[in-house]
């Protein structure tokens, strides 16, 4: 069967082998391209004080605390009054050993 002759027919003038045929050809495709869709789906992110108290399962205040303490920078994008935290990345970084304080 040729792809081209099967895309062009229309969906009810199709018996079921070239439906079959059609859906088989569809999902080899994808399933060439879902690693790299995949990758960029998984990125989650969350908003404001709200989203660090859900990334953390911690009060209102503990979320503003750990803000300022500048652990979770790096996962933190602020424009403003507007707060976008990269969870991925806020949980790599709060799980870091904090570094030494000098004295």
């Amino acid at each position: 069967m040729e792809l081209q002759s099967l895309l062009s027919k229309p969906v009810w003038q199709m018996t079921g082998e070239e439906l079959l045929f059609l859906s088989r050809q569809s999902a080899d495709t994808n399933t060439n391209q879902s690693p790299a869709n995949e990758h960029a789906a998984t990125k989650h992110y969350v908003y404001g004080i709200a989203g660090i108290c859900e990334i953390f399962s911690c009060s209102k205040p503990t979320a503003i605390r750990i803000k300022k303490s500048g652990r979770i920078d790096k996962a933190i994008t602020q424009v403003g009054r507007k707060i976008v935290i990269d969870t991925d990345l806020a949980l790599q970084l709060a799980s870091q050993k904090p570094m030494p304080r000098k004295r």
